[in-house]
């Protein structure tokens, strides 16, 4: 038995999660993690974000019908830091960067461990369909959840030992489905709930507005470019594009085109064909590797470069402390700077990185 600090977003999931740990006979303290200070963030579009005042509400009456405390935690300076600060800053360096993945890292297992120290939690555990192992050398595995449609062990790569370690992930086994009949069994008042699918902070998918709200600044506009250097339009600003794009881009062509490459010192976005996106090698920094300290020589592993990339077989090899270079075996569409790429082998994920534009 332990006291656990439950991260409760008012969606099934976690919901379910805190009913089978408390139903195991842990003490469990439910808590939201409230990121925004400014609520008209996310008003647009308020059947498609999180975290919003009724998920609040839905949480409370779950935690109420399980008989746990409930409280709202007030994470938004340190969110608009490190999450929102971060997504302007790397869009503006032409890059596409993935705040659900830093959410996870500076908020829920940072800050959030933090606080459940502070309340002499053993644990944290979150909603996440993802699983941990310890192995007999005492580390802490991450592997893949059991229903690979809902798995997101890919956002999670960046945990280390000690998060693993005092982190519990109690759907890893289950499959959605009996997710939802769990809650259906339970009455829970969000047992129908749709999942979230968008970033919290912009539902309605419109990133430039975002970055131009939040900046203050006008989008500065500048040149569409072919992979020869020739302008063949004018773009609306950087931010508003991202590696792979074909809709928005205004451009009249015989055959459609993509922007295939951002240059933030040039203000320009280069447009291409469609096989001019395909690619069999990326470099990545910022590593995180999960069962060991380094990769000595190659490692064949399987790699995802992006949430819903089906895994590719690739071969690594890390060249420097904090960076890593993958080749795959077959060219890849759309790798894109700022993305997280993961590796795999087979179900146990050994780390990750963020993929950097090309030299």
């Amino acid at each position: 038995m332990g006291k656990i600090l439950m991260a409760m977003s008012g969606g099934v999931d976690s919901s379910v999660a805190a009913y089978l740990l408390k139903s195991d006979g842990h003490e469990l303290i439910g808590a939201m993690m409230k990121f925004f200070s400014d609520e008209n963030l996310v008003v647009k579009r308020p059947d498609r974000a999180c975290c919003t005042l009724s998920d609040a509400e839905d949480a409370r009456l779950v935690a109420n019908s399980m008989g746990i405390p409930f409280y709202v935690m007030n994470f938004a300076d340190a969110f608009s830091e490190e999450v929102l600060d971060k997504f302007v800053r790397v869009y503006e360096q032409g890059m596409t960067p993935n705040p659900c993945i830093d959410c996870n890292r500076y908020m829920k297992f940072r800050k959030f461990l933090n606080r459940a120290e502070e309340l002499d939690c053993d644990y944290v555990a979150t909603g996440h369909y993802a699983r941990t192992e310890k192995t007999e050398s005492g580390r802490v595995l991450l592997k893949t959840g059991l229903d690979s449609d809902k798995d997101q062990s890919y956002v999670l790569y960046a945990m280390t030992q000690t998060q693993l370690t005092r982190t519990l992930f109690p759907l890893g086994e289950l499959q959605k489905d009996e997710v939802r009949k769990i809650a259906e069994a339970q009455n829970f008042v969000n047992a129908e709930k749709k999942d979230s699918q968008d970033i919290c902070f912009a539902p309605d998918g419109d990133y430039a507005g975002f970055i131009r709200k939040r900046t203050g600044v006008p989008l500065k506009k500048g040149d569409f470019i072919n992979r020869s250097g020739k302008v063949v339009g004018k773009h609306k600003g950087i931010v508003a594009y991202t590696v792979g794009q074909r809709k928005g881009l205004g451009l009249t062509a015989p055959e459609p085109v993509y922007v295939i490459g951002i240059n933030a010192e040039e203000n320009t976005v280069t447009v291409g064909a469609a096989e001019q996106l395909f690619s069999k090698s990326l470099s990545a920094y910022d590593l995180n590797l999960i069962p060991f300290d380094k990769i000595d020589g190659t490692m064949r592993v399987l790699v995802k470069i992006r949430y819903a990339h089906t895994p590719q077989l690739a071969t690594i090899r890390q060249t420097e402390s904090d960076r890593i270079h993958v080749e795959f075996d077959n060219p890849q569409r759309a790798i894109t700077p700022g993305q997280a790429v993961v590796f795999y082998d087979g179900d146990i994920v050994l780390g990750g990185g963020t993929i950097l534009p090309k030299a």
